[in-house]
């Protein structure tokens, strides 16, 4: 598939014009104009870039990629080494952040609600999710649940003065600690996220919540997976997912 092709295929399945972004999403960095080997991972970092080299990647597809708004903009250090690596070896860089978080199918989000047995799932907000677990279940038991399904290194539990048994459930992947607010004022049993500040516990146990902090990387590890699979079924191209492993 031609690279330019690449991207409008997936800024069509994904809705790319639907948010205003932090970042660029699409094709970042230009390489070879056919792409036949995908490799795909939540960050751009260096290490991912080595092994898409070692793989002879045409492509690198991932979540969180570069050129954020108010980073800075020289090309020096780190950025210098990622990029230059990326042209020498004429690798293309896509990167989709908020349209991956939010597509109904492919989202982040909606595939943390199929990996972890939520139903009836809507909007809480912009950015947050909200629905119903499909058995209740006991909070400690479910950050277990979770721990385990989401292969997370760590994941923090915060449940005093919460609802022992959870049904009702919000959540939004990766830096989404803010939206527990809204969780709290739908009177929810249980929030996820990937991140905590300092605040949120406080707001978790004085809003009186089940807070779970799963990890940025463990909880966003999904969509990116999801949209390499689509590119499999609908493409037949040769896409592989490479983790990196990030305890954050």
């Amino acid at each position: 598939m031609i690279n330019i092709d690449l991207e409008y295929k997936i800024n069509k399945k994904i809705n790319n014009n639907k948010f205003i972004d932090y970042v660029p999403n699409g094709l970042q960095v230009e390489g070879k104009r056919e792409v036949k080997n995908i490799i795909t991972g939540v960050t751009a970092c260096q290490e991912l870039i080595d092994k898409a080299v070692q793989n002879n990647a045409d492509a690198i597809i991932v979540h969180h990629g570069y050129f954020w708004k108010n980073e800075y903009p020289c090309i020096t250090g780190i950025k210098y080494q990622r990029l230059q690596k990326l042209l020498l070896h004429n690798i293309n860089l896509y990167a989709w952040h908020l349209p991956l978080d939010m597509h109904s199918e492919l989202g982040n989000n909606i595939q943390l609600a199929k990996k972890l047995n939520i139903i009836n799932v809507n909007l809480l907000g912009k950015f947050a999710m909200q629905g119903e677990l499909l058995t209740p279940c006991h909070g400690i038991l479910y950050k277990k649940y979770i721990k385990k399904i989401l292969s997370c290194f760590n994941i923090w539990h915060f449940y005093e003065n919460a609802p022992k048994i959870i049904k009702k459930i919000a959540w939004c992947t990766g830096k989404g600690q803010e939206f527990i607010k809204l969780a709290i004022q739908k009177n929810l049993d249980a929030y996820i996220s990937g991140e905590a500040s300092e605040e949120t516990i406080h707001v978790a146990k004085e809003g009186k919540i089940n807070f779970y902090a799963a990890g940025h990387h463990a909880t966003e590890r999904i969509g990116i997976q999801a949209l390499g699979n689509w590119l499999i079924s609908k493409y037949n191209l040769n896409v592989n997912f490479i983790d990196i492993p990030n305890p954050i």
